[in-house]
């Protein structure tokens, strides 16, 4: 028997992807520590426990790279004695696990994303109904997740995510205040709504889009100060939502909503629903109503038949519509989409110039915008300390994607999980420098 088996379990969860992985994890620990199991988040490696869980991503191939090499560095560990036991769950064990499990067959089990009772059972806890919206939260104190739908109706050409993760399910009010209520009891001060879709959310129970109705009632949670909104879908966007953002100032003047692509044949191929013109209108009545709104989207270039002149027209678009946010992602030809059908006759090598050509088009745009916030000053969360920095956010932030505010930590001193005002003093294209006030 070797040593290592004799040693209390310690369960270290490991999650790779996007933020709704997090909260996915997070609800796994909760359930687990409530279970009376030794848990934790990616613990260093002198401390990372004897029992693994990795909870993987299978939204594009570097994604599923990323997590296929992490279940062979875990399979290896385990192969050689370092950990006992290892777990595969998320995206890519619910989209591929005849693959997996024919291909790494140390892994003792793969879950897919609908399979937690299974998977508590598997790590020896049992799932508590009654902890409803109770997590382990591991993002830093002031700020939380809150996944208000899960699955996905829209029939985007290119995306595999309703393949893994199913049709759009709302939770209900009821239930996402509750869980506000707990997450600020414990600190929270800002709650980030994440779905795969939060235009759709409330159709499927209300029989109505329900995103107003859910944030007239997160507003009234005492402690929370600022509520965020990520992944909105441009088609049947509820125009209600600008109303309460802006009467209501908990409710950050900010919107995630990923746009794709531009072009009227390359969106009609996406199958977006949507054309220049209308999506154009759409972004203007956005600023119309809410006055110096931050706008973040995020575009694909180099999906299947995208000419030069497609990918001038989106170009064109970014430099007249200055985002204040942008990511842009190479086309990634994912199998059993309907794109998957069309040739990928885009070459890597072009795609990867045209998302660095828009790239370095918006970090122009970022380095104006900046510029105009110097002598400006904000209210500012104080996310953690970095080296010689404070690290904090505006309202039009979010974490780990956006700007961030850098404060000089041999100056000043300021809380973190607090709020501070903030003068900016100086700005890059994605940083800005300042110092309360």
């Amino acid at each position: 028997m070797r040593t290592k088996s004799l040693k209390k379990n310690k369960i270290n969860v490991i999650t790779l992807g996007c933020s709704k992985n997090v909260y996915d994890s997070e609800v796994l620990m909760g359930q687990l520590r409530a279970s009376g199991k030794d848990v934790a988040h990616e613990a260093p490696e002198a401390e990372e426990g004897n029992i693994i869980v990795i909870n993987t991503c299978g939204f594009i191939d570097n994604a599923k790279a990323e997590s296929v090499n992490m279940i062979l560095e875990y399979a290896d560990k385990k192969e050689r004695g370092l950990v006992d036991k290892v777990f595969v769950t998320g995206c890519l064990s619910e989209r591929y696990r005849p693959d997996l499990e024919k291909e790494i067959p140390n892994v003792d089990q793969f879950f897919g994303t609908t399979e937690l009772p299974a998977l508590l059972k598997a790590l020896g806890a049992d799932y508590k109904h009654e902890l409803l919206g109770e997590r382990l939260t591991t993002t830093p104190k002031n700020y939380a997740y809150l996944k208000i739908s899960e699955g996905c109706d829209r029939p985007c050409s290119f995306c595999a995510i309703p393949l893994m993760r199913g049709k759009n399910v709302s939770q209900t009010i009821e239930k996402l205040v509750k869980e506000s209520e707990g997450l600020a009891k414990n600190g929270v001060k800002e709650l980030i709504l994440i779905a795969q879709d939060l235009t759709y959310y409330g159709l499927d129970i209300y029989k109505k889009r329900a995103l107003a109705d859910l944030l007239q009632e997160l507003v009234k949670v005492e402690g929370i100060e600022w509520i965020r909104l990520h992944y909105a879908f441009p088609t049947g966007f509820p125009m209600d939502v600008l109303e309460i953002m802006k009467r209501e100032p908990k409710i950050c003047n900010y919107l995630d909503i990923p746009l794709q692509h531009i072009s009227d044949s390359i969106l009609k191929s996406m199958r977006r629903g949507t054309t220049q013109d209308k999506t154009t209108k759409l972004l203007k009545e956005f600023r119309a109503a809410v006055p110096g709104m931050a706008i973040r989207t995020t575009l694909i270039v180099g999906y299947p038949g995208e000419t030069q002149e497609d990918f001038n027209t989106l170009k064109e678009f970014v430099q007249e519509m200055k985002f204040d946010r942008m990511g842009c992602f190479a086309y990634s030809h994912e199998e059993n989409t309907h794109a998957y059908l069309l040739e990928d006759d885009v070459p890597d090598a072009v795609k990867q110039e045209r998302a660095n050509e828009i790239m370095e088009l918006q970090s122009q745009i970022s380095w104006d915008l900046n510029q105009e916030k110097i002598g400006q000053t904000f209210k500012c969360i104080i996310d953690r300390k970095e080296g010689g920095h404070f690290v904090g956010r505006t309202e039009f932030d979010s974490p780990d994607v956006d700007n961030e505010v850098l404060i000089d930590a041999t100056k000043h001193y300021v809380k973190t999980g607090e709020f501070v005002m903030i003068k900016i003093i100086e700005a890059t294209e994605f940083d800005l420098y300042g110092e309360p006030v």
